[in-house]
């Protein structure tokens, strides 16, 4: 039976991929194995370290082998039901602090892993926060997540506003699915096994974008924020569409890399 160490390194991942993996089948850290990495492997834990490794040689995300993903530095547990909350979208977060008053009503629609509504909950308690999906699966990933972590949102299963008929919020957030539906990176890394509906509209990319910003006038209140992420390469056709809609205040900010990442508007009236 090899080593530790030896056992990570004939593995064939990247090493933060290995241990990562290691630290979930064994429930020890870094620095245990880096103080024990020389012991001989347990072979049960070896068994099934290499199982997952096998996996994640596959493509399979490591966020899936180990059920969990960090967002606003919490852990949210994540399934194939559920799109990985990435980086990039803590702005969005961001931003809809910034701009949530006192008391404020907030949506998040398509809310997959519940990741931004819980991490405005916990962020801002005063805020009364709901969310809605398509997928009763993602509902019940992020129903367990709001209770894992404490955070009081109402979640709604609708196909966007269709349930909410009646109701106005002060702020509405999204991160629609906005891949166009032939992007060669759908094929690729991660994308292969995240749920494709959350990823593509099957059109151009702008399908949803644009039902969120037409109809959205109808559930948020006058002088209300709208934001939502999108790819990089739509901030000019997010804030035209948010133009056209009679939006003011409409801009588009970047991602750490530099890049289109959220585009938002104030809604100028509200149209019941």
């Amino acid at each position: 039976m090899p080593d530790y160490q030896t056992l990570l390194a004939a593995s064939g991942l990247a090493r933060i991929d290995a241990q990562v993996l290691f630290s979930h089948v064994s429930g020890h850290n870094r620095a245990w194995l880096i103080a024990h990495g020389s012991d001989e492997a347990d072979p049960a834990l070896a068994a099934a370290y290499d199982a997952l490794a096998a996996r994640r040689r596959a493509g399979e995300p490591v966020a899936y082998l180990v059920g969990t993903r960090e967002f606003y530095g919490r852990d949210f547990a994540v399934s194939p039901a559920v799109l990985i909350p990435r980086p990039e979208t803590e702005l969005l977060v961001e931003l809809a602090l910034a701009r949530a008053g006192d008391n404020a009503r907030v949506l998040d629609l398509g809310t997959g892993s519940g990741c931004i509504p819980v991490t405005l909950k916990l962020e801002r308690a005063d805020l009364l926060v709901s969310a809605v999906d398509i997928s009763s699966d993602a509902l019940a990933v992020a129903q367990h997540n709001a209770r894992r972590l404490g955070a009081e949102v109402q979640f709604v299963h609708s196909d966007w506003f269709a349930a909410l008929a009646g109701q106005t919020f002060s702020l509405i957030v999204s991160n629609p699915p906005y891949i166009e539906q032939h992007d060669p990176h759908l094929a690729q890394g991660d994308l292969r096994f995240e749920p494709r509906g959350a990823l593509t509209d099957g059109a151009d990319g702008l399908l949803h974008i644009r039902h969120i910003v037409t109809t959205c006038v109808e559930h948020l209140r006058a002088g209300g924020w709208l934001l939502f992420e999108h790819g990089y390469d739509q901030g000019g056709a997010s804030r035209a569409l948010l133009d056209a809609a009679g939006f003011s205040e409409v801009q588009t900010w970047h991602d750490l890399a530099g890049l289109d990442r959220v585009t938002g508007g104030r809604c100028a009236v509200h149209r019941p």
